[in-house]
């Protein structure tokens, strides 16, 4: 690469830091390409990226950003992961980790808060952003139906009683 190449380079990926909301990094010591294709397939469809970079660029492309933090753990062969949705980022990371030993999740920062390989694992199994927002939005219905159902119930005991009178009557 030229010097104007890096230039470019640390530019756009410190553009990319600052418009996202969880950085991973990772160690990719002696993957195939077999194995990082299918990586890159999954963080899309994940809605994430995957990069692997050079170490000094990268750190570079950190400078100033709320993700500084994570510039100690590039070292060795290493790659970043990034989305706006940090749980599904953490969670295919940490399912790929699982079935490839030669991917080893060394740790990342949500925002200002750098995590360890262990804090990236427990924001992998929380629930995704979809999940939360079904769960509250099936919250905020769940009060509405029962109310419903609580103001139709007395109107509706009414008429059953009513209507057994008037079988009384008529028998």
């Amino acid at each position: 690469m030229e010097r104007s190449e890096k230039r470019e380079f640390v530019e756009s990926l410190a553009a990319t830091f600052a418009e996202t909301s969880f950085v991973l990094v990772a160690r990719n010591d002696g993957l195939t390409v077999a194995a990082v294709s299918e990586l890159r397939r999954k963080m899309r469809a994940a809605g994430a990226s995957y990069k692997v970079a050079k170490n000094r660029l990268a750190t570079r492309a950190l400078e100033g950003t709320r993700f500084q933090g994570v510039s100690p753990l590039l070292k060795g062969p290493t790659a970043l992961a990034w989305s706006s949705d940090p749980v599904a980022v953490a969670k295919t990371a940490v399912e790929f980790a699982k079935t490839n030993d030669k991917f080893v999740v060394l740790g990342g920062a949500l925002g200002t808060q750098t995590l360890n390989a262990d804090g990236v694992k427990a924001l992998a199994e929380l629930p995704s952003l979809e999940t939360l927002r079904a769960q509250l939005v099936g919250l905020i219905q769940t009060p509405a139906t029962r109310i419903a159902g609580v103001l139709q119930a007395p109107g509706g005991q009414v008429a059953r009683v009513l209507a057994a009178y008037a079988k009384k009557d008529a028998a």
